[in-house]
């Protein structure tokens, strides 16, 4: 049996920030980390396409918390614990700078996910982090002594892999969304909210949006018919139906309602946000200030011109009819395909290779102020293992850093230095 301090089951973000910074806050511990791969931080090597979306330049926590379906009234206090300024400070003092980009996400100034992943590395081998790869694990059991009192308490865990048994005084979990680790944790007593897929994009099959991929409508309002699901948000036309921030976030707030629906239901794009009604008494302004134009070739209200065409044609407008020739039907039906252009959506894909997950560990189950369970004492959790998860945007890492750091700060406290 192999001893340590404490022991790190995941080594992905959460679980290398939680080892690092439980090393550095009490040299004294033994810290490993248990990472099932030949190698570990595949997420952070993958994400924002290869350059590392590590957080998002939104530093009040109320209006952080907005973006997390599923953790939004427990991230708060945590987030004033530890955020965006203090992720940003962490990765400063080890020489990682980040920038912000237009639309608030933060990379790396190299634009290289291996900048974060180097610091990782760099650091755990610094503080002494024992990093331990191809170590599935297979059995998790509490460590348990009987007090004069015969309460049970933990006395620790023991941890198998398939090549050896561990041991340690403290366990952190941080696999993220792992089947087989929800399904120990679930031996152990803890409740798994049912996973479902989150952030994905919606397949259409609509000659509205057939043959323009790439097109891009920047400012459109999104509904699913029958739900309070409601987006905002630039609107990208894909070749198997449409994605950009507007769906992403329904996909994200709607991941379980939308799982119910098997992924079918339909959805209403209003593509100017603006009403039926004024819509329409702009479109009878252009009919007499264009009146000798063609419409088809009038591009209105900021549209990309090749959805500005397909909209027009889905009015029953031919490519030369001018504007003085719409009749009463062809203006109602062009401002219902501008503002309330109903599709419907048959499947899903996932969004680039971005996979998230809501479900996972029940939030009644975890103290907010140390992420350690209520069931067991020295059991803790950081990242997506919990049931919290966010829209895109480097929310989900941001909950990843928060946690960690929160529970490797109750971790490093509870050892004598």
């Amino acid at each position: 049996m192999i001893e340590k301090d404490v022991i790190i089951v995941g080594g992905g973000a959460a679980g290398f920030f939680a080892a690092i910074n439980i090393a550095e806050q009490n040299p004294k511990l033994k810290v490993a980390i248990l990472e099932r791969g030949k190698e570990g931080l595949q997420k952070v090597r993958i994400s924002g396409g290869g350059r590392c979306n590590v957080t998002h330049a939104e530093f009040v926590p109320s209006e952080l918390v907005l973006n997390y379906p599923r953790g939004e009234k427990e991230l708060l206090g945590p987030f004033h614990q530890f955020m965006t300024g203090d992720t940003i400070e962490w990765f400063q003092k080890r020489g990682v700078e980040l920038k912000i980009e237009d639309d608030g996400r933060m990379f790396p100034v190299t634009d290289s996910s291996k900048t974060i992943i180097d610091c990782f590395l760099n650091e755990a081998k610094k503080h002494k982090v024992e990093v331990l790869y191809n170590q599935s694990v297979t059995s998790v059991s509490p460590r348990e002594s009987h007090t004069e009192l015969v309460e049970v308490q933990s006395k620790g865990f023991e941890i198998s892999t398939k090549d050896c048994i561990y041991s340690s005084e403290k366990l952190l979990i941080a696999t993220g969304s792992n089947p087989k680790i929800w399904s120990l944790l679930e031996g152990l007593g803890h409740t798994i909210s049912q996973p479902v897929p989150s952030l994905f994009t919606f397949d259409i099959k609509d000659e509205r949006i057939k043959d323009i991929p790439g097109v891009v409508a920047q400012h459109v309002e999104v509904k699913v018919l029958g739900t309070d699901l409601v987006s905002e948000g630039p609107l990208l036309i894909t070749h198997v139906g449409m994605s950009a921030p507007s769906i992403l976030k329904l996909s994200a707030f709607g991941a379980i309602e939308l799982a119910k629906r098997h992924y079918k239901f339909q959805i209403e794009v209003n593509f100017i946000r603006q009403s039926f009604e004024d819509c329409l008494e702009t479109l009878k302004e252009l009919k007499h200030q264009l009146a000798k134009k063609k419409v088809y070739k009038s591009t209105q209200f900021d549209l990309p011109k090749r959805l500005w065409y397909k909209l027009v044609l889905a009015s029953n407008i031919n490519q030369d009819t001018r504007w003085a020739d719409l009749n009463k039907s062809q203006l109602e039906d062009l401002a219902s395909q501008l503002t309330q252009a109903v599709f419907n959506v048959d499947g899903k894909s996932t969004f680039k290779e971005e996979f998230v997950t809501a479900g996972g560990i029940d939030l009644k189950e975890i103290n907010f102020k140390t992420f350690e369970s209520k069931l067991h004492n020295n059991l803790y959790f950081a990242g997506e293992v919990i049931n919290v998860d966010a829209v895109t945007g480097g929310f989900n890492f941001q909950n990843a850093w928060t946690g960690a750091y929160i529970a490797a700060k109750s971790i490093s406290e509870e050892f004598p230095l």
